[in-house]
């Protein structure tokens, strides 16, 4: 792996370039730049989230996502090298079915709303979106593993299945649930 950094303010990018973890640079608009940027920014947004109350086996969950993030961000940042495993993608599957499980069907669509947290994992949502997103156009300018892509994807629906989870949990011990979306040509429609 590249150079660990001993100092931050090196300087280096004045020019408009970064170096990447195998010490070329590259210019800051980059496609891998912009993909390695949306993935550290949502590993950041995981970070507020876990400031919030939640039950331990989800923050555990958030805490270990942030670290295979991590890992992701230095894989992208070093062309060719592997450090995201494919059994990353399954514990996410695995984390997917248990919390899916223990929730109602949805019935109606849902707003990304209601508890502070609940809302927080839903901008988490949206920003692992954009990082696959990134992703997937740096995959088309360059020969990317497909497991960063899936991670990101299976990422993204399990913090909408962990928002509905978030919702549910109230730290004085009361449930509560969704927000729904009320659309008037639905209502019509019924």
């Amino acid at each position: 792996m590249g150079n660990r950094l001993t100092q931050i303010a090196t300087r280096t990018g004045d020019n408009g370039t970064t170096g990447l973890g195998d010490n070329t640079r590259v210019s800051k608009d980059s496609l891998r730049v912009h993909a390695m940027g949306d993935v550290d920014e949502l590993n950041s947004n995981i970070g507020v989230l876990l400031c919030e109350a939640m039950p331990d086996a989800v923050r555990d969950l958030l805490v270990d996502i942030q670290h295979q993030l991590f890992n992701l961000g230095g894989e992208l940042s070093i062309p060719g090298f592997e450090l995201l495993k494919a059994d990353a993608v399954l514990v996410l599957d695995e984390a997917l079915a248990v919390h899916n499980e223990a929730l109602p069907k949805l019935q109606e669509f849902i707003l990304p709303a209601g508890t502070r947290a609940a809302a927080l994992a839903h901008v988490c949502r949206t920003v692992a979106r954009r990082a696959e997103r990134a992703v997937v156009a740096l995959g088309a300018q360059d020969a990317i593993r497909d497991t960063p892509r899936q991670y990101l994807n299976r990422l993204s629906d399990l913090m909408f299945v962990l928002a509905r989870v978030l919702n549910r949990h109230r730290s004085d011990g009361t449930t509560g649930d969704d927000v729904y979306w009320h659309s008037k040509r639905l209502a019509q429609a019924t």
